[in-house]
């Protein structure tokens, strides 16, 4: 156990680790904000779509050699969100299957580009740290650094200020509409909102792997808690802690970061279906 501690506090006087575990917790609190609007509002594939879009601009991004993917990405993502809400409401094309085109279609295209295009001498490597995530995380430049901090502060600002409208679509949208909000309006914002996240979220766990950060966390703590704000601020807790616990396993035992932090979610999810079950609060 000394041991353990010795080698902990050696990893954290290194700047590298210092800044993984900042991104780490921002994203995770990111992540968790707007996770419990998107099971509640069933959206909670949107996720996966958006992520899906990340991976195949990240394709697009490496084939035209861009040092810094980050701007293509983000860019793409929201557009592919605004896109997204804009299908979902065609009669012609349900929510579930344009998320499903988007999703399949990103994901293809982008592998394709990989392949037809590689410049790399070990595209599978790269394919698989992108989807499942990678020690990417503990090479993170400046600019990674402050960008996440800046889009982590606009996304926590922006659910500060939007609380009462998010509350409101999230629960009853023909209600909101029926008393003069503008839940189109909104609705594009949290797709936004979450574009960025999905953006962001992809250096620390990958772009498969999204949606467990952003969903776990609030199925959790829908398990104990049944308030809106109450499931909101533990999934945060939650999603942090979760990140911190599978950011340190990953350093000190050598495993994926993204996978790690999933393992972990998991298990904090189990516990609260059983503290749940006690409590009586297991419900949503």
């Amino acid at each position: 156990m000394t041991d353990l501690f010795t080698t902990l506090a050696f990893y954290l006087q290194r700047s590298f680790v210092v800044n993984a575990l900042i991104v780490g917790v921002l994203i995770a609190l990111c992540s968790s904000l707007l996770g419990v609007t998107l099971v509640l509002k069933r959206y909670s594939f949107i996720g996966d779509g958006l992520s899906h879009v990340a991976f195949g601009a990240m394709a697009i991004a490496a084939v035209v050699g861009l040092t810094n993917s980050m701007p293509l990405v983000l860019f793409i993502t929201v557009l592919s969100a605004v896109l997204l809400l804009r299908m979902g409401k065609n009669a012609k094309i349900k929510g579930d299957a344009a998320i499903a085109m988007i999703s399949v279609g990103s994901l293809a295209i982008g592998y394709l580009l990989m392949n037809l295009f590689s410049t790399s001498s070990n595209l599978s490597g790269d394919v698989c740290s992108t989807l499942f995530g990678s020690t990417s995380i503990l090479t993170l430049t400046s600019f990674d650094v402050w960008m996440c901090v800046i889009l982590s502060v606009i996304v926590v600002i922006f659910f500060i200020l939007f609380y009462n409208k998010i509350f409101s679509v999230t629960f009853d949208e023909n209600f909101a509409r029926a008393t003069g909000q503008k839940a189109s309006l909104y609705n594009l914002m949290i797709a936004i909102v979450i574009a960025v996240i999905i953006v962001v979220s992809m250096q620390l766990v990958g772009s498969l792997l999204i949606s467990a950060l952003v969903i776990f966390p609030a199925l959790s703590a829908m398990r104990v808690f049944r308030s809106f704000k109450s499931v909101t601020v533990c999934a945060a807790i939650v999603s942090v802690i979760c990140a911190l616990i599978g950011l340190l396993t990953s350093i000190l035992a050598g495993t994926p970061v993204g996978s790690t932090i999933v393992a972990v979610d998991i298990a904090v999810f189990l516990i609260f279906s059983v503290i749940g079950k006690f409590t009586q609060g297991g419900k949503a």
